[in-house]
């Protein structure tokens, strides 16, 4: 009951125009991964109807100088499309951002996850991609440029396990087919998140943190959850 009452108190904080720099460490201690993720989803609520909170931005950066305390890791896609701060109504301290095109892991980005809940003790890990993702096209239609080639291969896998379409149907002007290789994406990143990281493995196991996948609609701003 006591950390009930402690959760909605921090809710109301959270939500209001009295929005501070950032939570405080016993703060993120009190929050489990469900309450995070409940608080990203009512930010979302407020993004899409432009009830975002309004912070003292130069509060918040003085708060903040000394130390940090996110609630969550959010590994996004780099996509201009998707603030990804804003979509959560988020401000300065509140989560740590991790983006790439794509939305693909690597040893950087599980070593910056691992970083982010281990030691900074954050209690998510999302893996949010976004639908019209020009990545997801490009690696559809096997684009070479550069680096990106190497890129674009990671996605690979997503395109040849998504099921349900007809040869003539796997390509990028069917926007069916694109939206079933995004979200099957995430679903492998968030796979290759448990497998290639034993720390956030056992901290998932442990119920310490959850590993999620979202999907953000760029034409209302909504996001949903994947199974």
């Amino acid at each position: 009951m006591k950390n009930t009452v402690a959760f909605l108190l921090f809710c109301f904080l959270m939500s209001s125009s009295l929005l501070r720099a950032q939570i405080t460490r016993a703060e993120q201690e009190m929050l489990t991964p469900d309450d995070v993720i409940a608080d990203l989803m009512a930010g979302n609520e407020k993004y899409i109807t432009g009830k975002l909170t309004d912070g003292d931005i130069v509060s918040r950066i003085e708060a903040s100088a000394t130390g940090q305390h996110p609630k969550a890791v959010i590994l996004s896609c780099l996509d201009s499309r998707v603030p990804v701060e804003l979509v959560f109504n988020q401000g300065i301290g509140d989560v740590f951002v991790g983006r790439v095109a794509g939305n693909i892991e690597n040893g950087d980005q599980l070593g910056s996850m691992e970083f982010a809940t281990k030691l900074s003790r954050a209690k998510l890990v999302m893996v949010l991609g976004h639908e019209r993702c020009g990545a997801i096209s490009g690696a559809i239609n096997e684009v070479q440029l550069g680096n990106l080639t190497a890129l674009l291969e990671k996605i690979r896998p997503a395109i040849e396990t998504v099921e349900g379409f007809e040869v003539e149907d796997r390509v990028s002007a069917n926007a069916a087919f694109v939206k079933a290789v995004t979200q099957q994406n995430v679903r492998l990143t968030v796979e290759n998140i448990r497998k290639g990281s034993p720390v956030l493995a056992e901290l998932e196991k442990s119920g310490e943190i959850k590993i999620i996948g979202a999907m953000y609609d760029v034409q209302t701003g909504r996001v949903s959850l994947l199974d």
